[in-house]
């Protein structure tokens, strides 16, 4: 960089003149970085914000960073007017957070959105998470990760005020957001300006895909999302350099269920790090050298301004995003971290999950299998409806104190399992066996396996069998039940054959192979 200067402002602003840095000669990148975060080790410590600056720096504005925020006469400017305002005559800054808390993040986010006036001012704020899952804004986060299993593992799910797919953020992922006036959106100057600072500080060829994603090798490193509002909007993009790639594919696994929704759905893509083609990427250099991409690169030109833009740009400045800074942030942290927010706000959906009940025996020895489906209706993440599926049946409600609650996987699969649970025992009565004292395998079609399996039982089960089924026998003839005590309970009813069964069907198999292999 051409010249850079470093403001700390801590106390009042006649004070900071006093801690005021010129560099003469132009430093790489990666020196800049190291500049910014040695000033940013005395930042967090002390709670107050670090200004780097290129020559235009200064209170020059009423915002707490020094900054101009949203006037009535801004936002009267029409898109034309702000169009013809020439590149000249806009300043750039570099905002970097120093929060690793997504909620924060984002509400930092917002709060530029809404309150900066943009129109002579341009701004990039680079942020790093802790691990988390960040859905966007018409997105179902049941359809694009397991929220059950994120609250497990301690990963943060949030909801985003922009469009696009989900995303996965942790330490080793750099999160960029270029701020401007709605009339000087421009997705495709951000991006190409990104793969332009890779390539100067790095020497990577990186390459903008049709659906404006940066690629590398044919993998995606970059995902892309955009707020469009007036007069301001923004584009965000996450940039892979040394994500976990293995908690990335977990923490966007779905849930094996059948899900019925409008919402919006991500595209998955096959990912790549930047260390993986060069392994000298790092988190701190890569801010820097995409900072300085944007700061010597016009409002809206990608061409190198060189030394002279430089000069004039407002630099480098760490961001302490508390009230004290940014008046209301706390409680736009708060609204991003709601649950009405995050999991209140998706759209309405259905989850369906089959579910397998065995009863009956066959001529193979086997138990019957009968399929069908609960299905739970969902509106605003709360549980509506619960109804039980059959084949060429209407659906049957089913009465529930789930209803009303919070949907999530485990509830879901708890109701299912509970259902198939009780269905189970309703067959099982049904069948009306047990009224007879039998159990289910006293009940199987004694083919040549179960006859196989019979007759390696020990004696005494082998004795009570017998037992069990003569006395059924002599009761079926007289037309008449075991008393209600004496019938089979469900939790008592051992498969007491399976074992046995199992085994014969095993060697039938090993056999029949072995004699097809001769």
């Amino acid at each position: 960089m051409a010249a850079m200067v470093v403001q700390r402002a801590a106390g009042s602003f006649a004070r900071s003149f006093g801690r005021i840095y010129v560099l003469t000669s132009p430093p790489s990148p990666s020196a800049v970085a190291a500049s910014v975060y040695n000033q940013r080790t005395r930042t967090i410590a002390t709670g107050t914000t670090t200004l780097s600056s290129t020559g235009a720096g200064g209170n020059d504005g009423n915002s707490p960073t020094g900054h101009l925020t949203m006037s009535s006469a801004s936002k009267q400017l029409s898109a034309a007017d702000i169009k013809r305002i020439p590149d000249g005559e806009v300043r750039k800054s570099v905002f970097i957070s120093q929060s690793n808390d997504v909620f924060t993040n984002l509400a930092l986010e917002d709060w530029i959105y809404r309150h900066f006036d943009l129109t002579h001012h341009h701004i990039l704020m680079l942020w790093i998470n802790k691990p988390a899952v960040v859905v966007g804004r018409h997105q179902n986060p049941f359809a694009e990760t397991n929220v059950s299993a994120l609250e497990r593992n301690g990963i943060e799910l949030a909801r985003r005020n922009s469009g696009g797919g989900a995303v996965y953020h942790d330490l080793g992922n750099l999160n960029c957001t270029f701020f401007m006036p709605r009339a000087r959106y421009d997705r495709k100057y951000n991006l190409n300006l990104m793969i332009r600072a890779l390539y100067r500080e790095y020497g990577i060829n990186a390459e903008l895909s049709d659906r404006d994603d940066i690629v590398l090798l044919g993998k995606k490193i970059s995902g892309t999302a955009a707020k469009l509002g007036q007069p301001n909007a923004y584009h965000h993009c996450t940039l892979l350099v040394n994500s976990n790639k293995l908690h990335l594919g977990s923490s966007l696994a779905k849930d094996n269920v059948e899900i019925t929704s409008k919402a919006t759905a991500s595209v998955p893509s096959p990912i790549k790090n930047l260390v993986d083609v060069n392994r000298t990427v790092n988190i701190q250099q890569l801010l820097s050298a995409i900072g300085y991409e944007f700061l010597r690169t016009p409002a809206t030109q990608l061409t190198d301004g060189g030394r002279d833009l430089l000069m004039k740009q407002r630099g480098f400045q760490l961001i302490n995003p508390t009230d004290k800074w940014f008046p209301g942030i706390t409680e736009l942290r708060q609204n991003f971290a709601a649950w009405d927010w995050r999991f209140g706000k998706t759209p309405a959906f259905s989850v369906q999950k089959a579910i397998q009940l065995k009863a009956g025996g066959t001529a193979g020895g086997q138990q019957q299998q009968h399929e069908m489906k609960v299905k739970v209706d969902v509106e605003k993440a709360l549980i509506k409806e619960i109804n039980l599926i059959l084949p060429n049946h209407d659906p049957i409600p089913v009465v529930s104190d789930m209803i009303g609650r919070p949907y999530s996987e485990d509830c879901f699969h708890g109701i299912a399992d509970a259902l198939k649970a009780a269905l189970s025992k309703w067959a099982y009565n049904m069948a009306g066996f047990n009224q007879y004292g039998l159990h289910r395998d006293d009940c199987l079609y004694e083919n040549d396996d179960v006859k196989e399996a019979i007759r390696r039982l020990p004696e005494k089960l082998k004795d009570e069998r017998n037992f069990r089924i003569t006395r059924a026998l002599h009761l079926s003839m007289t037309k008449t039940i075991l008393p209600k005590e004496q019938w089979t309970k469900y939790e008592e009813d051992t498969k007491y054959l399976e074992p046995y069964l199992n085994e014969v069907i095993r060697e039938r198999d090993e056999k029949l192979k072995w004699e097809s292999n001769k």
